[in-house]
């Protein structure tokens, strides 16, 4: 096929090709687009006039992308999304929603206290959450922006810090230790595991144990017991009153809250800095 012309294509031929390689035929393609395979068909044929190369090799089974194809396919797809990109910093207007998926104990500690902050930042945004009721849930989760615990390097996602996770004896007021421990079960260190990095030899006697940290929060507010609770999680209620550290060591651990998004889909200025606005509301 000889080369004919020299230049940019027509944009709508290129969404259409890069449309059809992605989803792997001219079918596809089609229906994203809402065409027939003719049409799409026909304007690969323009494109592939135009750069005087076959990029798509037609068999009776369907189509594959040729070496060259499989060369252009990439190059297409990044100035496309360039494109987008750019365009929505120039010219769209901010995010008005943010929706953000996460255990319940999670967005009633970290996103409920940050609301006035980060509506007083954003007067015109709309705040969405929809919980999960255990960790693993939130690789099902369809809501991209999510809250994790954990180290911060889940694949295929970017996180960034919201707070370090750091584990500290604390009870509601007229508790004090030699009551009996809450006990949480979990990823997290527990009680043992502070003893020993705390030199405490003995440990008074646990009679509840919860498999969540909110729960034994909660249990902790109501004077059950002393619990190995998350400085962050338990923010609100040590500044309310409701909860205060006893004078012992703290014990800090490798994990941490974070905000987490899929490494593709946080593609303009403006998402981002929404996204940089609700980091710093809930980092305050």
């Amino acid at each position: 096929m000889a080369k004919k012309k020299i230049g940019l294509p027509p944009l709508d031929w290129l969404r259409v090709f890069e449309a059809a390689g992605r989803l792997g035929g001219f079918s596809a393609a089609a229906r994203e687009f809402g065409l027939t395979q003719a049409a799409v068909s026909q304007r690969i044929g323009n494109l592939e006039a135009w750069l005087g190369r076959t990029l798509f090799i037609r068999e009776a089974r369907g189509v594959s992308l040729t070496v060259e194809g499989e060369s252009y396919l990439p190059l297409v797809q990044d100035s496309l999304q360039a494109l987008e990109r750019n365009t929505e910093d120039l010219f769209g207007t901010s995010p008005k929603e943010l929706r953000v998926a996460g255990l319940s104990s999670h967005i009633y500690a970290l996103v409920l206290p940050c609301l006035p902050h980060l509506l007083d930042m954003q007067p015109e945004l709309r705040l969405m959450t929809d919980s999960v009721a255990r960790r693993a849930s939130l690789d099902e989760e369809r809501t991209w922006l999510q809250i994790r615990f954990g180290r911060g390097d889940w694949p295929g996602r970017k996180s960034a810090l919201i707070a370090e996770e750091v584990l500290v004896p604390m009870a509601a007021p007229g508790v004090v230790w030699g009551a009996p421990l809450i006990e949480q079960r979990g990823e997290r260190p527990g009680w043992r595991n502070w003893a020993s990095s705390a030199g405490v030899k003995e440990l008074p006697s646990a009679r509840v144990s919860f498999d969540s940290m909110g729960h034994a929060i909660a249990a902790a507010r109501q004077g059950m017991g002393v619990v190995l609770g998350s400085v962050p999680l338990a923010a609100r209620n040590t500044r309310s009153g409701q909860l205060f550290r006893l004078d012992l060591p703290e014990l800090e651990t490798r994990e941490g809250y974070w905000l987490t998004w899929p490494e593709d889909r946080v593609r303009s200025k403006k998402q981002r800095a929404l996204i940089d606005d609700f980091l710093t509301a809930m980092r305050g």
